[in-house]
């Protein structure tokens, strides 16, 4: 158990320090991004991910503009076209253009950010009962915010109040978040957990080896429509079918109270490559064709609750007033 450093941080001289999740779990390491574009080409890549931190991010860049002069509306045109999905990017880029003192607006945000998903796993730590074995999907923990974590951030905060959660984490194809980060995370956390395939879910939950599903989100429509990796709208459905709570963590910059439902969010299109290898490793027939939608939308009707800092919020959803990105 060794703990897990800030996955972004300012550092003094104009330099943004983020963990290269791009290299684990074979490595931890670190990017630095000493201009706008680096920082871009950063989030591009997924050396930083996850919706809370990109919301840190943006902000961090709309903070290099101003430290190197750049024009902030070119800096933000950038830094938005990199990840359409998660409206947490827009949001942080949105503060850190309204800032005075844009260095000082990106350093409070990584730090409320801690504080805020700190706040949410307490409020949804009950809802994992004791000995709980929980199924997530993807990275929701301190890797995908400034620390400590969301969906991953409530089983943390059950585990440190003494409830003994498990975890079943599913490996996230195409680009593995689960298997490479996920399992990472739980075991410097000392979190019990199992890893497994994708399409083990089915199974687990048919034997009653599942307790609650807990997802993070990149964009919730106000009527609590909810955007997550791809993969997450099967699992929803799987836990219907089977009388499974489905819970949804995400801090309140993830609602956009602007995007009436689902079908209103952008969905980002990623490299066929992605699909067709991985590692170098080619895995399909040289040229054929794949699809790589790296987000897909559950239907509000199939969350159970969505825990945010200010607490549990339970259907019927009625968001309209949250919209942070105004």
């Amino acid at each position: 158990m060794t703990g897990i450093p800030p996955t972004i941080e300012w550092l003094e001289g104009g330099t943004v320090r983020m963990i290269d999740q791009r290299l684990l779990p074979g490595r931890l390491a670190f990017v630095d991004a000493r201009t706008v574009d680096e920082l871009c080409d950063a989030i591009r890549t997924l050396a930083i991910r996850g919706a809370p931190a990109l919301g840190v991010a943006g902000a961090m860049g709309m903070a290099l503009a101003a430290v190197t002069g750049e024009p902030p509306d070119d800096a933000a045109h950038r830094l938005l076209a990199t990840r359409p999905t998660a409206v947490n990017l827009a949001w942080g880029v949105a503060r850190g253009r309204r800032a005075e003192d844009p260095v000082a607006e990106a350093v409070r945000l990584a730090s409320d950010d801690v504080a805020r998903n700190r706040r949410l796993g307490a409020h949804g730590a009950p809802l994992i009962p004791v000995g709980g074995r929980v199924l997530t999907h993807c990275n929701a923990g301190a890797l995908a915010c400034a620390g400590y974590g969301t969906a991953l951030g409530v089983v943390r905060a059950a585990h440190e109040a003494g409830r003994r959660p498990t975890v079943w984490v599913d490996e996230t194809r195409p680009v593995l978040q689960g298997a490479r980060l996920t399992a990472w995370e739980l075991d410097r956390l000392g979190i019990p957990g199992r890893l497994v395939a994708d399409v083990m879910a089915g199974p687990l939950m048919a034997g009653g080896e599942v307790d609650c599903v807990i997802v993070g989100a990149d964009r919730i429509a106000a009527n609590g429509d909810v955007a997550n990796k791809v993969g997450t709208y099967g699992l929803a459905v799987l836990a219907r079918y089977h009388g499974i709570p489905f819970y949804v963590a995400a801090p309140l910059s993830t609602v956009d109270g602007q995007c009436p439902t689902g079908a209103s969010i952008p969905i980002e299109r990623r490299s066929p490559a992605e699909v067709t290898s991985f590692g170098g490793l080619v895995t399909a027939p040289a040229g054929f064709p794949a699809e790589n939608r790296a987000f897909d939308v559950t239907p509000a009707a199939l969350v159970t609750a969505i825990v945010t800092e200010a607490g549990v919020l339970r259907p019927p959803f009625a968001l309209q007033s949250v919209g942070v990105i105004s």
